[in-house]
């Protein structure tokens, strides 16, 4: 529809105001906010889909392009802007530079050197095979034919969507969610995406905020259907991205039911599977589980970006029991394949157990956990509520009360003054929230990084709250003729999922802890002064 919509512009001068590009239902993507601004010409030199993915941008393009042109260095650039935006890991480069400058890793054999296999040389998928045999504690060996490679994990996502969903199908994923999967699916294939909306409240059937539920799959899909509009796939992110959610292996069974139930196929994400970095939480995946309810629609996905610390390195695997996927992917892997030799290095560094378990694991969970405990320290001495999760590199943080109206375009403009203040972060509209006012933060960073970043972010988020009371000092009734829920009624801070079982184990201490975190977090006190009551 947006590509044809493209080709029916009216002459060369048309610009994007005159493109209406509408979504099927109000659960597709809305590719308006993945547009450039207006001023945009169509190209004459390009086709309709070429002038489309020249316009298409994903969510956070600003920002990062911003980034790589004012770049921090404490000493060349101590002025730049800090990058807690790119869910990267930069707390273990001296560990995997080391490794990856082993001599085992300077190989130039001839056949490196020569096309391969298309799903990948066969000694990097037996590897392949082995290692996610032993991390996902999977109850049988996996299999190298089942295994493809190809060069990251978002060309996984093109290349699935487009030989599982013809032009215009859709895909379901819960909100909120890592943005580039839009693109990935969107600019090749042409499929859309449908959103399973979660929100930050705990009802009657949710236990903790933005919980996926079976009734909200279900709910997206019939709602989709309605419309019209053919779902193929649901997408699932386990570590959850930007949310850090960990799925129990009961939410897995339930998820794949589901899928079974209405003939979906389920591509699983489980790229931060081992950065995983409290002992406290376990991580199940897909390939451990005893049995799958329908092993030929489901296909899971891994890639060393995250996990090893590499994101340089493009590289990500499938694992599918389904030979014809396998087969249609790995025909598109002429144009996503691995060059051989950093095939020959992958496999050297998934063959290399010892050194995993006994340095790189038990160094980066350190790293990673106390990064995360400096940043959600800081986090509650501001009262800033955030969800406490132990997996992933990121911190889901509620900035709802620095909002005056509560709008995505107010989120905009404070995503904007955190970047005029030279440190980057993503705002929930990235992630398709439903709720303005939410940001990602990633703390896999140096402690000098995160000191000076958290350090800007506290004077944008102070000199915020001063605007925000002056301008109530002058409006005192303002927020309560809006008809703005006071914000005790909204705030979420969690400090650690529990099941039920476990929460009276809670000390007195956490508890206190919680209410002094809720209370700081709060506006309340700020407007019910004295001199009001009076």
């Amino acid at each position: 529809q947006a590509l044809s919509e493209i080709e029916g512009m009216g002459g060369r001068g048309s610009n994007l105001q005159e493109m209406r590009v509408q979504p099927l239902a109000k659960r597709t993507v809305d590719m308006h906010g993945f547009c450039k601004p207006s001023g945009f010409q169509r190209s004459p030199y390009l086709s309709a889909r070429g002038n489309f993915a020249n316009i298409f941008q994903g969510p956070t393009e600003e920002g990062y392009k911003a980034y790589h042109a004012d770049k921090y260095d404490e000493d060349k650039n101590p002025n730049g802007i800090i990058n807690f935006g790119t869910s990267e890991n930069k707390l273990c480069f001296d560990l995997i530079s080391k490794r990856l400058t082993q001599a085992d890793m300077n190989v130039m054999d001839p056949s490196l050197l020569q096309y391969p296999d298309w799903k990948g040389h066969l000694f990097l998928r037996e590897e392949v095979a082995r290692f996610l045999t032993y991390y996902c504690k999977a109850p049988a060996p996996l299999k190298a034919e089942n295994v493809i490679v190809l060069n990251g994990c978002g060309s996984l996502f093109s290349a699935l969507a487009t030989v599982l969903c013809d032009s215009g199908e859709a895909v379901l994923i819960a909100t909120p969610f890592y943005g580039g999967i839009t693109q990935s699916i969107f600019l090749y294939g042409n499929v859309k995406l449908v959103y399973v909306y979660l929100d930050s409240k705990i009802t009657g059937t949710t236990t903790r905020p933005f919980q996926l539920t079976v009734e909200k799959l279900e709910k997206a899909l019939q709602d989709a259907r309605a419309e019209g509009i053919t779902v193929r796939a649901l997408i699932l992110l386990n570590p959850q991205n930007p949310l850090g959610d960990i799925y129990s292996l009961s939410e897995l069974w339930d998820y794949l039911e589901f899928a079974k139930r209405h003939e979906l196929h389920v591509i699983v994400d489980e790229i931060y599977m081992l950065s995983v970095f409290d002992e406290s939480a376990t991580f199940h995946s897909v390939l451990g589980m005893d049995r799958l309810p329908d092993p030929q629609r489901t296909h899971v996905m891994w890639g060393i970006t995250k996990d090893f610390a590499v994101s340089g390195i493009r590289f990500g695997t499938l694992y599918t029991e389904n030979q014809d996927v396998a087969n249609a992917v790995a025909s598109l892997c002429y144009f996503h394949g691995v060059c051989g030799p950093v095939q020959h290095q992958v496999a050297q560094l998934l063959r290399d157990r010892d050194w995993i378990n006994q340095v790189y694991l038990r160094a980066n969970h350190a790293r990673l956990k106390a990064a995360h405990t400096y940043v959600t320290d800081e986090l509650k001495t501001l009262g800033v509520p955030f969800l406490n999760r132990n997996a992933g590199f990121f911190v889901w943080i509620d900035f709802r009360k620095y909002l005056k109206t509560g709008t995505f375009e107010e989120e905009l403009l404070l995503w904007k003054r955190f970047l005029d203040n030279k440190v980057l972060l993503s705002c929930g509209k990235a992630f398709e929230c439903s709720e303005p006012g939410w940001f990602r933060i990633i703390f896999a960073d140096k402690t000098h990084r995160l000191q000076l970043g958290m350090q800007r972010i506290r004077k944008v988020l102070e000199e915020r709250e001063q605007e925000i009371l002056a301008e109530e000092k002058e409006q005192p009734c303002q927020s309560d003729q809006d008809g703005k829920a006071d914000s005790t009624d909204e705030v979420i801070f969690v400090s650690r999922h529990q099941d039920p079982t476990c929460a009276s184990s809670s000390s007195l201490g956490d508890l206190i802890g919680l209410l002094q975190q809720q209370m700081r977090s709060s506006d309340w006190l700020q407007k019910n002064t004295a001199e009001q009551f009076a």
